[in-house]
């Protein structure tokens, strides 16, 4: 595919005064999988929140799927933002936040019983997620981003808690994703996860 559904140039970001990021550009083509990596508080979670239209640049220009990225109800209908652990709703189960996710979205990718498959939280599904895992609540918010529909998967972070075995099962989810022409950008640490992915490194300069 070459349609280019990220761009960004000469973005420069501060934060209390510190300069996180510097003049960066980036481009990202439709069913891309890119991986930002890099030492903590080199700007990996700062750009996914530029591109999740969640912080604001000091300077340059961020435009995703043709338009500038913003905190709207039409911008989150194609894109999915997994970063920091959701709210849960204690009273519901993890079956319930997933059937939720797909009640508010007129159409779904997965149904929920696949998804708790997918995400190996069948025999949890009862269960509020305050009481699973460090793990298994990662599952689920990773569950309930590609539960819905989208376009784009910004990810922050998705192997943390994560085991081996599941990592492995996460990048065969991620491919499918990418075949289907799905674009992902995501921030890790794991060269694993990252193997067939074009890497971009951040250094602390930006």
């Amino acid at each position: 595919m070459d349609e280019t559904v990220i761009t960004v140039r000469d973005l420069t970001v501060e934060l209390g005064g510190t300069r996180i990021l510097h003049g960066f550009d980036l481009d990202v083509r439709a069913g891309e999988w890119v991986s930002i990596m890099g030492a903590n508080g080199a700007g990996k979670s700062t750009l996914l929140r530029c591109l999740a239209g969640l912080q604001r640049p000091a300077a340059g220009e961020v435009t995703v799927f043709g338009r500038p990225p913003v905190d709207e109800p039409a911008f989150w209908r194609d894109v999915v933002h997994v970063a920091d652990e959701p709210a849960w709703y204690p009273w519901l189960s993890v079956r319930e936040h997933i059937d939720l996710m797909r009640a508010v979205h007129d159409e779904a990718r997965l149904d929920t019983d696949t998804a708790l498959e997918l995400f190996e939280l069948t025999g949890r599904d009862d269960v509020a997620p305050p009481r699973l895992s460090t793990g298994q609540r990662q599952r689920l918010a990773l569950a309930m981003g590609l539960v819905r529909p989208s376009r784009m998967l910004l990810l922050d972070e998705p192997e943390r808690g994560l085991d081996l075995d599941f990592r492995d099962r996460l990048k065969e989810i991620f491919v499918a994703y990418a075949v289907a022409g799905g674009t992902l950008v995501m921030a890790t640490h794991d060269d694993d996860l990252a193997w067939a992915t074009r890497r971009l490194t951040l250094d602390a300069a930006g």
